[in-house]
């Protein structure tokens, strides 16, 4: 049965962010909070965590459109080919916040994810999933949790969460209550910026 860690994302407890990176460095899966809606992520660097979450999802892990979340701009160089200026100032302006950028992905990409020419990138403006990130040394890879409910497109009580994934995941993270609308995802991989998916984040930053 999963941990249930609450935390505060004013003041992110060092003793309870290290508990869920030794987690996520054994191969475990955590469902943390995020600017927008609740995540569920592993270590980017792990293949039995990726296979773990796809399994979840069911979905193949090399088809699945899975993020990376970062904690910065240099994080995120690390796994994409260069960027323009423009491409640049459009993440600079908007990281971190509610928002998925599409960009091209490099040689760098985890070998489950090579044969995926762009990735998904997120900064969440949250303290929690900014500092887990840090303390990790790499990005995880992640996914929004939806909810079965019709009218609830996603789960947004962090107890109802755990209730319903105790037994899929290793840590739930109390974060507080999350928001039912999820990122905006712009692609930035072509000529043009693309709005793929309208969520939380202003188009004011195009």
């Amino acid at each position: 049965m999963a941990q249930f860690i609450k935390i505060y994302e004013d003041k992110p407890s060092e003793a309870a962010i290290k508990k869920v990176v030794d987690v996520l460095r054994d191969g475990g899966l955590v469902i943390y909070p995020t600017d927008t809606v609740y995540g569920l992520g592993c270590d980017i660097t792990n293949s039995r965590a990726l296979e773990r979450i796809a399994k979840i999802k069911g979905i193949k892990l090399e088809k699945a459109n899975f993020s990376f979340v970062c904690c910065d701009l240099s994080n995120i160089s690390d796994y994409i080919k260069q960027i323009d200026t423009s491409t640049f100032k459009i993440l600079k302006r908007a990281l971190p916040g509610p928002y998925t950028f599409i960009l091209s992905g490099n040689n760098e990409l985890p070998k489950e994810f090579r044969k995926k020419k762009t990735v998904g990138i997120r900064v969440p403006k949250n303290n929690i999933a900014l500092e887990i990130v840090r303390v990790l040394g790499n990005p995880i890879v992640s996914t929004s949790i939806h909810d079965e409910d019709e009218v609830l497109e996603y789960s947004t009580d962090p107890e109802l969460i755990f209730e319903k994934w105790q037994n899929k995941v290793d840590v739930v993270i109390d974060g507080g209550y999350g928001d039912n609308v999820a990122s905006t995802i712009i692609d930035l991989s072509g000529y043009e910026p693309e709005v793929i998916r309208e969520g939380k984040g202003s188009l004011d930053i195009l």
